[in-house]
């Protein structure tokens, strides 16, 4: 839920600064990621995948979604792992942090020509290909580029994962992919192997995020290896590589469970051991993405205490309003999602009871809710300060500009020294765009 080097003792400290002195100097609300605690994260999935799979291992692929700056993107460039992107906008990022090409995975359901042609001129290792259509255009460029472009099909499973509706990605009514069940993904692997400009290197899919338990990922590596070998036994030849895609969960609340990253590489690899033996298929070139798992846990929220007000509700029990200077345009997960978080006092102890309350934001909306249930401290007052964890998947990602309030800046934290990798935004940059 914290990364390694946060402390909640009487006051939150990240890699030895205190969250009062955090404040003082970046202000509020501001994301701070632990830098050393995302490089071990990374490094982690990246030796389990090595240990599990061997010379069979393929790379570990950092989900950009996620979040990503220039400055993450050197990071990834120096831990030695590879990264996924799936718009234009990822892919200039990822680049600009000097991430080798070779090391560029290129998603996305509905790319555009441009994104199509960017990618295959400076040479990224493989685009996931998400549609018949998308098969004509990626050949086009190629062959307009003189190039023979290695691409993954990204195949639907028909496996209906354990999470939420619009983090799940694998069943059949939905928008990524080609349906095994429906024949999509056969009529595709026939359509990409009439293109010379393609080389098929690959299948490729992803069950959703926020995952537990390995058993969908059992299923997966079945229904996936079966498809490789009826590739080979229609063509005569065996497909190198293997994308199993990630989406491993984190833990959110006290109390919630976590994906060790070796239990689950060992779990892969003997899922797919044992399929390929059944098929009597080589084990193929195996490569993960394992999602939120790695930034995830690394980033927490700092907010300051706006207002208190407490609330009789219609059966006479009372509830505590605490509204903070963020919200929404920085965590849009709960109200989107549902999504569940906990905050701590973070800048002295409490001893006061606890009471029922409602962590809220600023912004001109109902549904500006940051928790929604939580007991606190009765004796929480304006300018105390809140620290919510695990918020470095989707917080900074996804926020907005809602109620045009400017961006959080995002603070790197290690070795009791603290410095912006990514700058609050002003009012100015709101009105940079007005013409």
């Amino acid at each position: 839920m914290w990364s390694s080097s946060v402390t909640t003792g009487a006051e939150l400290s990240i890699a030895g600064i205190t969250a009062k002195t955090l404040a003082k100097e970046f202000g509020t609300p501001a994301f701070f990621i632990d830098e050393a605690d995302f490089r071990e994260r990374a490094l982690a999935w990246d030796k389990a995948l090595k240990d599990a799979f061997g010379l069979h291992a393929g790379t570990v692929y950092y989900a950009s979604k996620a979040f990503i700056c220039t400055e993450v993107a050197r990071w990834i460039k120096e831990i030695g792992i590879g990264i996924d992107v799936s718009t234009g906008g990822e892919m200039a990022v990822a680049l600009a942090g000097s991430i080798d090409p070779a090391k560029i995975e290129v998603h996305g359901n509905n790319k555009s020509l441009g994104e199509i042609e960017k990618a295959i001129s400076v040479g990224v290792e493989s685009i996931v290909i998400d549609s018949l259509y998308e098969i004509e255009r990626v050949a086009a460029a190629a062959k307009k580029a003189g190039k023979v472009q290695a691409v993954l099909l990204r195949i639907t499973p028909g496996i209906q994962a354990h999470t939420h509706e619009s983090i799940a990605t694998a069943h059949e009514d939905v928008k990524f992919g080609f349906s095994i069940a429906s024949g999509a993904a056969w009529a595709a692997i026939a359509a990409v192997r009439t293109h010379p400009s393609l080389e098929l290197r690959g299948i490729h899919a992803h069950i959703g995020s926020q995952i537990f338990g390995y058993k969908s990922f059992e299923i997966l590596s079945e229904r996936l290896i079966s498809l490789l070998a009826q590739y080979r036994d229609e063509f005569k030849s065996e497909l190198p590589e293997l994308d199993l895609g990630g989406g491993y969960g984190i833990a959110y609340l006290p109390g919630d469970e976590t994906v060790n990253p070796a239990e689950a590489m060992n779990a892969l690899a003997a899922a797919v051991t044992k399929n390929c033996g059944a098929h009597k298929l080589q084990i193929p070139r195996v490569s993960i993405e394992p999602g939120r798992a790695i930034v995830g846990p690394t980033m927490f929220t700092l907010y300051e205490v706006g207002t208190v007000k407490d609330v009789t509700l219609e059966n006479g029990t009372h509830r505590r309003y605490i509204s903070v200077d963020g919200g929404m345009s920085d965590n849009i997960r709960p109200s989107l999602y549902g999504a569940e978080y906990t905050t701590i006092l973070a800048n002295r102890t409490s001893t006061a009871p606890h009471v029922s309350s409602r962590l809220v934001g600023k912004h001109c909306e109902t549904g500006d809710i940051v928790i929604r249930e939580i007991d606190l401290p009765d004796d929480i007052v304006p300018g105390d300060l809140l620290a919510v964890p695990a918020t470095g998947a989707y917080g900074r990602s996804m926020a907005s500009n809602y109620n045009h309030v400017p961006r959080p800046p995002v603070v790197a934290v290690k070795d009791g020294k603290a410095r912006v990798i990514v700058r609050r935004e002003t009012e100015a940059d709101l009105l940079r765009l007005d013409i």
